[in-house]
């Protein structure tokens, strides 16, 4: 992750001046570099997760690479987005405090590597990953969106061929992606516009060190048609571009920032084996095979 003193965008300086958002797990990795664009590019952000230490220094450390003047624009609010009343808490807060809810980044989230996974797992992943993404819609739509439109982006996955050793956030992200879709519809004779963004192999010191370090990554290189890693500052970039005006026409779609990686090769490899039931036993179809 870069310092914060050397925040850069490809946007006009000061886009999004006078406008609101919320980003959860927005203090570390894909989040903190979410943050940080929108907040240099003129956004009051806040940021919203479970570990408020984490928050309060995130908060501190890019409020102090914007000018004094203008500090600060970040700011920390605890929340655990599967505790629907402490999400319906962090969008008040948002809208007294701020005056607006002019976007919502749904980054938070959770995953583990696991190849049979207990009933508990799968409840945490599916809990956090979907339905605190539907509550944080849910409330930032009655709270604010609903008579004032809005726009909202969704950090999913790439689960294009299945997701083996990680099922759980597989289903919940796909049931992100569908859910964006009906909201889309659902919710666009009120002005919201709700797309998805879906990161490929990401590589950051915080996922880093989540999953055992660089070489995790680096061993994905051959399945990336780009042969390289992505960097959290690409996905913040497709972000706010879906927030923008730029992106004023584009609803209920998902941007896949990945190097081609969706569309190639599998990372996971099936061995050899001969555990399928056999043909049908009748020769006159088996003649047909």
């Amino acid at each position: 992750m870069a310092a914060a003193s050397m925040i850069r965008s490809v946007f006009k300086k000061e886009l999004f001046s006078g406008k609101v958002a919320i980003v959860t797990g927005g203090a570390t990795g894909l989040g903190r570099a979410i943050t940080e664009e929108l907040s240099s590019l003129g956004c009051k952000v806040v940021i919203a997760s479970r570990r408020l230490e984490n928050l309060e220094k995130a908060a501190q450390e890019i409020n102090e690479a914007i000018p004094i003047s203008l500090r600060p624009r970040v700011f920390p609010y605890q929340c655990n987005i599967r505790n629907e009343e402490q999400v319906k808490s962090l969008m008040k807060y948002t809208i007294d405090t701020h005056g607006a809810l002019d976007y919502l980044v749904n980054n938070g989230g959770g995953q583990f590597a696991s190849p049979a996974i207990s009933a508990k797992g799968w409840l945490a992943v599916v809990e956090t990953n979907l339905t605190g993404t539907f509550y944080c819609c849910k409330h930032a739509y009655n709270e604010w969106m609903a008579g004032h439109g809005g726009a909202i982006v969704n950090i999913i996955a790439d689960m294009y061929k299945g997701f083996p050793n990680m099922a759980h956030t597989g289903a919940a992200r796909a049931g992100v992606q569908n859910l964006m879709m009906s909201l889309a519809l659902e919710w666009a004779d009120c002005g919201i516009r709700i797309n998805c963004v879906s990161p490929g192999i990401i590589y950051s010191e915080t996922a880093a060190k989540n999953y055992g370090g660089r070489h995790v990554f680096d061993e994905g290189l051959h399945i990336i048609p780009a042969k390289r890693l992505g960097i959290p500052e690409e996905v913040s970039g497709a972000v706010c571009f879906l927030l923008s005006p730029a992106a004023s026409y584009i609803t209920g779609t998902t941007i896949k920032v990945d190097g081609g990686q969706s569309f190639y090769r599998s990372p996971f490899t099936i061995p050899e084996h001969n555990s399928f039931p056999p043909p049908l036993e009748d020769p006159e179809l088996n003649s047909k095979l």
